[in-house]
């Protein structure tokens, strides 16, 4: 039988530390959170892969996924959560990211458009001790009625910027994402200054573009 606590140290170590990821706090979170539980069963062996892990596919061909440990790690460093923070998990699956960002100390509203999803969530992180609401809705219209957010994550890529998220950041608010506008994926952090957002590319990464956040298609001759 695999040794799950193991599998954590060894993502930490070989994975998570070796892609920059340096803060403490979170490095300690991701050792002590089970990936497992939030994966389908027959994918518990691979839950500490380097790799992202399918969790749902949909008609409209959009896929939910749990990100790659080290993406996810290093999105979530890049948010710098303080305790007390407001942050909406966007597309948030069966609820792993949530989990982590609450043991950071974040004040977490998950948002998942599947409610098959949304309530393995909110099994699993009630099973966990874990305080996140969980929300079910179109994940690219965000969650206004619990807006402003210090935060916002976005689990999975946009085609075209999600201006809808970023109007619910609060002023100095942070919103991290892949950006897959270009073909090559690349998470973006947005930050709101007033009435103003402004970017910065950190990293190469792919992820599936989510759902309402997919370019129109155009016509070619």
């Amino acid at each position: 039988m695999l040794d799950f606590a193991q599998a954590r140290r060894t993502m930490v170590d070989c994975q998570v530390r070796t892609f920059d990821v340096v803060d403490h706090a979170l490095l300690s979170v991701l050792e002590e959170v089970p990936r497992e539980r939030f994966v389908p069963a027959a994918a518990e062996a691979t839950a500490y892969s380097d790799r992202a892990i399918t969790l749902a596919r949909f008609a409209d061909g959009t896929a939910r996924v749990m990100l790659p440990p080290m993406v996810l790690a290093r999105m979530i460093q890049a948010l710098d959560i303080v305790p007390g923070n407001r942050i909406l998990d966007v597309a948030g699956g069966t609820g792993y990211a949530s989990a982590v960002m609450e043991r950071l100390g974040g004040d977490v509203v998950m948002l998942e458009a599947d409610p098959a999803l949304a309530e393995r969530a909110k099994a699993i992180l009630s099973d966990l001790g874990c305080d996140v609401t969980v929300q079910v809705g179109p994940v690219a219209e965000g969650y206004a009625a619990g807006a402003p957010y210090d935060l916002i994550l976005v689990n999975g890529a946009y085609e075209t910027v999600p201006d809808e998220l970023l109007a619910q950041l609060a002023d100095g608010g942070r919103l991290a994402a892949v950006d897959a506008s270009e073909g090559a994926g690349r998470v973006v952090l947005f930050q709101r200054a007033g009435e103003a957002v402004g970017s910065r590319r950190l990293f190469d990464a792919a992820a599936p573009v989510i759902e309402g956040l997919r370019r129109a298609p155009s016509f070619q001759f």
